[in-house]
């Protein structure tokens, strides 16, 4: 159990990078008054967690109301991972989410897809197919995921200036690195579950 839990808590992390989206998260605020963006990025994260939270507990509903199968989105979801992960190591102009518009943020960008993106909804619905102990044991995972959340978006603007810029494109790359060889395993993991299938 505790192995499953850092498993699915790693991964989000990983999925829904927040240490990447540092940058997003500043530049995103920059126009918003200071006093104000404490509670903007709670409000944000909230959202997230709730909509991650309910994809996790209906996933199974809303893949039987389109008739796809646990292992088309799980081969689908780890080719969007793919794609993610390498948009991290090698980065794209517009950055690993696409463009963000300017004013005060609301879901958008920063909920989602920065956050409850298409790989992180991926993701949690795979988690839905599991027995009630390992759901509870990814919900957990899910909240102890909103709690760095939280506390790297609470404190962006300090992190991003101690650390500088290098660092942090740095890191990202590195986890853009390990979310590929966790990307190329789930979908290893899908192509065998369909084989067993033929």
């Amino acid at each position: 159990m505790t192995q499953s839990f850092f498993q699915t808590f790693i991964l989000l992390i990983l999925v829904t990078d927040p240490f990447g989206n540092v940058p997003l998260f500043v530049a995103a605020l920059k126009e918003v008054p200071v006093q104000r963006r404490a509670r903007i990025v709670v409000r944000e994260c909230a959202i997230a967690f709730l909509l991650l939270l309910v994809f996790m507990f209906f996933g199974q509903h809303f893949l039987a109301a389109l008739h796809l199968s646990p292992v088309a989105l799980r081969i689908g979801g780890a080719v969007i991972l793919l794609i993610i992960a390498i948009r991290m190591i090698f980065p794209h102009p517009d950055g690993v989410l696409g463009r963000n518009e300017g004013g005060e943020p609301f879901i958008v960008p920063l909920a989602i897809p920065a956050l409850a993106g298409p790989s992180a909804l991926a993701t949690v619905l795979l988690f839905s197919s599991g027995s009630l102990t390992e759901t509870m044991v990814h919900v957990a995972a899910l909240a102890a995921v909103g709690v760095v959340w939280l506390a790297v978006f609470l404190s962006a603007e300090r992190l991003q200036q101690k650390l500088g810029p290098q660092v942090m494109t740095a890191f990202e790359r590195l986890m853009g690195l390990i979310l590929t060889a966790m990307s190329v395993e789930m979908l290893l993991g899908g192509i065998r579950e369909f084989v067993k299938t033929l």
